[in-house]
């Protein structure tokens, strides 16, 4: 049972040991100036310090308990008591009618309500007989489906312990020796999609080598599944982690391969494919390269026939609002300017100002923004820029993933050498992209 510290923290979106620190260190400013105690005003819990407290292997001492009560209202053996007798006994002191009071109580019900359908989960997955029934794997589905539907539009560290227990069951399904032909199929796709999701939250928190890793597992089960539109995703998930770590030449290669593998295929597969490698070649600074590739995946659109990875959506399909969100990024890389690239980029930024569009991802629409921010710069539109950059900036911590970060930190650069960079203005911008780069993804608070 967690405490009622991880419950609180949970409540607030807090479970990142960045977006804790900074609530701490404002807590710890305010008791430090209403006890006229300096010291604790530098008093900041180091990570290894903040995942104890966080999964309640210790209890904070000293200084940091009376910053925690001044904070959270209430005692650390309060704290650090079960989350559920804390809530439970707040229940009890409540007038009944009081709805305010009750929502901890309903949101702790319904975890209630997820721990028994996993435990029913379990059981339904146990108890087949010796083999997987089609319970079990219509089970694994509905979880993978969950996922596929959530990566885009919620933190990492929201669905971080599902993917990766699901990952697992999966896996011993697959080990277990208890799968007929016909369902090896079916697992080696669930096997691909999970592996894939994985291996992009490792890159989004800033670890290339364990996304590789995992983006490997993913390409051999797509071999396994013999399912063409997985091998191309795991090739472009290739591509995607080499682009983000700057490695342009392999970022190439792997779009390549992936379009290689995938000319008859009719998915939005090969779209994807067409406008990494622009990215990629833009990013080496081939121009006709980029170019071609930007035609080609204009064509490509042309004759799509959504497939089941279509269908099921997420990062699995690639709609046109994200071809336009590439497409401008390919023109940024290539430095091209004007109001005609800077229209294009508005284009682009539109296409995902709501989020219940079906498309709608918030790494896609930082990098839009980002990158309308830039065209605006490359045309000395500075407010406009600035503008342009601000959603991207007041996005929670939770949410700055490794995209995101790289892409704001090219606007930054991009203002190092704006006609405009000495302007005041400029310079408080650029310093706050700085800052706000420092909030990178904190790889050991959601790798576990």
């Amino acid at each position: 049972m967690s405490t009622f510290f991880r419950y609180l923290l949970d409540q607030g979106e807090l479970g990142d040991h960045r977006a804790f620190l900074a609530a701490f260190r404002k807590a710890a400013r305010e008791l430090a100036d209403l006890e006229d105690d300096p010291p604790l005003r530098n008093l900041e819990p180091a990570l290894t310090t903040f995942e104890g407290w966080y999964y309640g292997r210790r209890q904070p001492q000293r200084d940091a308990r009376r910053v925690l009560r001044h904070w959270l209202g209430h005692s650390v053996e309060v704290l650090w008591s079960p989350a559920e007798s804390v809530l439970a006994q707040q229940h009890e002191n409540s007038p009944v009618d009081d709805r305010a009071e009750r929502g901890p109580v309903l949101d702790e019900m319904r975890r209630t309500a997820v721990m028994a359908a996993e435990r029913a989960a379990d059981f339904a997955m146990g108890t087949e007989h010796g083999q997987i029934g089609p319970e079990t794997l219509a089970i694994v589905a509905d979880k993978v489906a969950a996922i596929v539907e959530d990566y885009p539009r919620v933190p990492l560290s929201a669905i971080w312990e599902d993917m990766a227990a699901t990952q697992d069951q999966v896996f011993r399904l697959l080990d277990g020796g208890r799968i007929q032909p016909s369902q090896g199929r079916d697992l080696g796709v669930l096997a691909t999609i999970l592996s894939f999701h994985m291996a992009k939250g490792c890159n989004d928190m800033g670890d290339p080598r364990l996304a590789m890793t995992q983006a490997r597992a993913a390409g051999v089960a797509a071999q396994w599944a013999e399912h063409t539109g997985l091998i191309g995703i795991t090739l472009e998930l290739k591509s995607l982690i080499s682009y983000w770590s700057n490695q342009a030449g392999q970022a190439l290669h792997y779009a390549r391969q992936g379009a290689a593998r995938c000319a008859d295929s009719r998915g939005t597969v090969t779209v994807w494919l067409a406008a990494l490698e622009a990215r990629a070649a833009a990013l080496l600074g081939d121009e006709e390269s980029a170019t071609a590739a930007l035609i080609r995946a204009t064509d490509l659109r042309q004759r799509v026939e959504p497939d089941d990875l279509d269908r099921l959506g997420g990062l699995l399909t690639f709609p046109e609002a994200k071809q336009t969100y590439y497409t401008v990024e390919t023109r940024v890389l290539l430095n091209h300017r004007g109001a005609e690239v800077v229209a294009l980029a508005e284009e682009a930024a539109r296409a995902f100002t709501n989020p219940d569009t079906a498309h709608w991802a918030f790494g896609d629409q930082a990098g839009a923004q980002c990158n309308l921010a830039l065209t605006r710069l490359n045309s000395d539109q500075l407010d406009g820029a600035a503008e342009a950059v601000r959603p991207v900036l007041d996005l929670e911590p939770t949410r700055r993933n490794l995209g995101i970060v790289v892409s704001a930190g090219r606007v930054a650069s991009a203002l190092t050498h704006s006609p405009a960079h000495s302007a005041r203005a400029a310079r408080e911008l650029r310093q706050e992209i700085e800052a706000y780069s420092s909030t990178a993804p904190s790889r050991p608070a959601l790798a576990r």
